[in-house]
């Protein structure tokens, strides 16, 4: 714009009312031709940057939280086409206008008015297609993670990733991998389980150790035997968020051309009871020859991922991420504020925090001590029980620890994520619903993973 509109539109903005709070905006129209209405935002202070109490970067939270809001008031006048300030941020405009706008209604009749966003007249093209890219990726573990569990089956999860770029397994090759964790989850289902394996290889050294990343993928989890209580059972089509975020973060790495090389794999079933299902009390052997007495069969995360865990250690990783929605334990401890970091390696988890601090999707370490270890370790009738001695004390904790008997890498960490599964207001800049969260986080920390990013042993 021309100066003198710039100085008319301010003495117009002051003239509305109080000045705007972060993240809130206002409706102007007739002031430009070719603009017919106009939404602005409060970005609150411009010096906010890294709070260190907050664990994020706070001017990037405001950018995403005030462009979303603006974006959502233009949506809810029907305008079809936004162009957005870049704010002085525009990775972070574009990722505020891109997760702000999505919603998942494609099984309704009405639909929201569908909005499509560019940058306004900045220099910063660049940023704003990145922004863009990593929100795609958190919308499309939203759309995975939010369709019926009819609709996302696991043959179905497994055919919406491979027309991007994966490949899967089924029962036969499970089989032949001796996966009986795994399999004891998917024998209560008719839907036949499906190992999915991705691979990217961005590193222009194709020696390069990959990272690797597994995602628990229960496509719907009833609790089998151990049934869950009814009210908000049917937000367990999410259960696989761990897999729908792990494949999420891969196909962004892929779209923007990361050098590194990530290996994603996703054991997927339905969790069911029938007369063919796992019982409380049976015990089954894991993929590395280790006895599982399963004494509660809704704790069947662990059980894939065992066996997934298992499996990856094949492929000589330089590090390992897992992701669940492993333990409502988590969501009493840390709610939605922060997913939940269990790891044996400090720098893998200065990594991983550095990471979430641009991307705002924050993580917490937890303690990971052999006093959970000895919990699953003393078992009746196998090597390990899946649930501990104390059943529900410190579950979040005795389960990464269980997990942790199916690990020997060095730089290993398990992501739980049941408390940000889901969002209902806590992030403004996500609507009502799965959060696909933390895609974003995985993406960047994948990023920092730059050839010359050092490894140290701790």
């Amino acid at each position: 714009m021309h100066s003198w509109l710039i100085n008319w539109f301010c003495y117009v903005l002051s003239s509305s009312g109080p000045a705007l709070k972060t993240g809130k905006s206002r409706i102007f129209y007739g002031i430009h031709k070719d603009f017919p209405c106009v939404a602005v935002v409060g970005l609150g202070k411009t010096s906010a940057g890294v709070c260190g109490s907050e664990n994020w970067d706070t001017s990037k939270e405001n950018i995403r939280q005030a462009v979303s809001a603006g974006c959502r008031l233009l949506q809810d006048l029907e305008v079809k086409h936004v162009e957005v300030d870049g704010c002085g941020d525009a990775q972070s405009a574009a990722e505020g206008a891109a997760l702000g706008l999505f919603q998942y209604d494609q099984l309704k009749s009405k639909k929201k008015t569908k909005v499509t966003t560019q940058l306004h007249r900045s220099a910063d093209s660049v940023g704003w297609q990145k922004g863009v890219v990593y929100a795609e990726g958190q919308n499309l573990a939203r759309l995975l993670m939010e369709a019926p569990a009819n609709h996302i089956t696991p043959t179905a999860f497994a055919n919406t990733i491979e027309e991007k770029l994966a490949l899967h397994a089924e029962r036969a090759w499970i089989e032949e991998q001796q996966m009986g964790a795994f399999l004891s989850v998917s024998k209560g289902s008719e839907e036949p389980p499906v190992f999915l394996e991705l691979h990217y290889n961005g590193s222009p050294d194709s020696k390069q150790a990959p990272l690797l990343l597994v995602g628990k993928g229960i496509t719907f989890d009833s609790g089998g035997i151990s049934l869950k209580p009814s009210p908000s059972m049917d937000a367990m089509r999410a259960d696989m968020g761990g897999a729908a975020t792990v494949c999420a973060s891969i196909v962004t790495a892929a779209a923007l051309k990361l050098p590194v090389n990530i290996i994603g794999l996703a054991p997927l079933c339905e969790n069911m009871p029938s007369g063919k299902a796992t019982k409380p009390g049976d015990v089954v052997m894991a993929r590395n020859g280790k006895t599982i007495q399963v004494d509660n069969t809704d704790a069947e995360g662990r059980l894939v991922l065992a066996d997934a865990l298992c499996y990856g250690h094949s492929f000589n990783p330089r590090a390992i991420v897992n992701v669940a929605t492993l333990t409502g334990a988590m969501d009493v401890a840390l709610g939605s504020a922060a997913t939940g970091v269990f790891t044996n390696s400090d720098w893998l988890w200065e990594q991983l925090h550095k990471a979430s601090v641009v991307t705002g999707d924050r993580v917490w370490r937890m303690p990971l001590f052999q006093h959970y270890t000895r919990q699953v370790t003393d078992s009746q009738l196998a090597d390990l029980n899946n649930i501990g001695k104390y059943s529900r004390s410190g579950g979040a904790c005795t389960a990464a620890a269980f997990l942790r008997e199916f690990v020997t890498a060095p730089h290993w960490a398990h992501l739980d994520i049941a408390g940000v599964m889901s969002n209902k207001d806590e992030v403004p800049y996500l609507r009502k619903g799965m959060s696909g969260r933390p895609t974003r986080t995985l993406v960047e920390f994948a990023a920092g993973l730059s050839p010359a990013t050092k490894l140290e042993a701790h």
